[in-house]
């Protein structure tokens, strides 16, 4: 019997109105089952198609009107987490910070998302995901020998070193809080969780597998059986053909067999990167795709955003789907009993009346003027 609420039914989750990595956390909790509320500012803006938004519930709040920190303690009263992404002690200035909250509820777990943490010298300085990257040394990793470092959109940092790792700490913040009775800070910070990413990139260079001239290792493009190559319509394959076996299977269906240098001697890896370019370019890449079909050579076509979708692995396993004509991942990861689908996206203001119903918040401010009405 499976249950379609997700692990996290009954937990819930308040999220002040930000960008990036707060908001990608606060998304992964309501996947998971969790009823977010996000508390978006005044004049937000419709909205629609921010996929970060989806699966929340929506109240507007001004916190700069003398009742809006009161709306939000009232949340927070009966809230298990809560999570802003705003520079350090913007939430204690309007009265919503850590010990505010606590004092109307001890097990809350304050979620916390910054780029540089929320001490050191940088704490209080803008910043975004590519200098935060920057100072971890992974930026620097990433690239091609020769070439200035690659940036890897914006996945690295906000949410993978940030998003997925407030996340992380939320769910371990939780479990301890249920045997303690008391809530903590989650100090997620993109720098600590990007250099954390990079665990076993630092003990290989420890142990003198890795070099920090990008471009020359095994997993960076330096290996010519670890890297992408273009085939004769202009699009590529990658390859990552590390283990002896699989890349003997590589160079089979390449017909490379007997032809390709050894690949153990790094003196032989020029050589045979274009021996591998020049023979990817002699057909198309679905050509390609067919002849690796259902091989352990570890080759793929690189995909589109919008190609992917038609993948048959990708349309099986519903990595991609629609929702109201909009294309977008699934939720990750799958869990056999406790079920999950994507939920829509919220509207800023669009569940005020529904929040305060089932919230069992004060009607009473709804008056005030600090909450504002649904919008269209």
């Amino acid at each position: 019997m499976t249950d379609n609420r997700g692990p996290l039914a009954g937990i819930k989750v308040v999220e002040l109105a930000g960008i990036g990595p707060a908001p990608f956390s606060a998304m992964l909790l309501a996947d998971l089952g969790a009823d977010v509320v996000r508390v978006d500012r005044p004049g937000a803006g419709d909205g629609k198609h921010d996929l970060l938004n989806r699966g929340k519930r929506s109240i507007v709040v001004d916190l700069k009107h003398a009742q809006g920190a009161e709306v939000v303690l009232e949340l927070a009263r009966r809230a298990d987490v809560l999570i802003e992404g705003l520079r350090p002690g913007v939430t204690e200035r309007l009265g919503v910070g850590p010990e505010q909250c606590w004092e109307v509820n001890p097990q809350l777990v304050y979620g916390r998302m910054t780029g540089w943490g929320q001490d050191g010298p940088l704490a209080s300085t803008a910043g975004h995901d590519i200098a935060y990257i920057a100072l971890t040394g992974m930026l620097h990793a990433i690239g091609r020998q020769g070439g200035p470092p690659q940036v890897p959109i914006n996945l690295l940092g906000d949410f993978g070193g940030g998003g997925m790792y407030l996340t992380v700490g939320i769910l371990a913040a939780l479990l301890e809080a249920r045997g303690s009775g008391r809530g903590q800070v989650v100090d997620a910070a993109i720098v600590d969780g990007t250099a954390h990413l990079g665990m076993m990139i630092y003990g290989m260079l420890a142990a003198g597998g890795w070099s920090t001239e990008r471009g020359t290792n095994l997993l960076d493009t330096g290996a010519p059986f670890y890297d992408v190559y273009e085939t004769a319509d202009g699009k590529h394959m990658a390859v990552g053909a590390l283990e002896p076996q699989f890349y003997a299977e590589l160079l089979d269906r390449l017909g490379l067999t007997g032809e390709a240098p050894d690949r153990d001697d790094p003196e032989n890896w020029p050589r045979l990167r274009e021996l591998l370019a020049e023979t990817f370019r002699q057909r198309t890449q679905q050509e390609w795709t067919e002849v690796f079909s259902g091989s352990d050579a570890c080759v793929a076509p690189v995909l589109s955003m919008t190609e992917a979708e038609d993948h048959p692995h990708i349309a099986a396993r519903r990595t991609l789907t629609r929702s109201n004509g909009v294309l977008q991942p699934g939720p990750a990861p799958r869990f056999s009993r406790t079920t999950t689908s994507p939920g829509g996206v919220a509207s800023p203001g669009a569940h005020t009346t529904e929040v305060f119903r089932d919230w069992q918040l004060p009607t009473e401010l709804l008056e005030t003027g600090a909450v504002l009405r649904e919008e269209a």
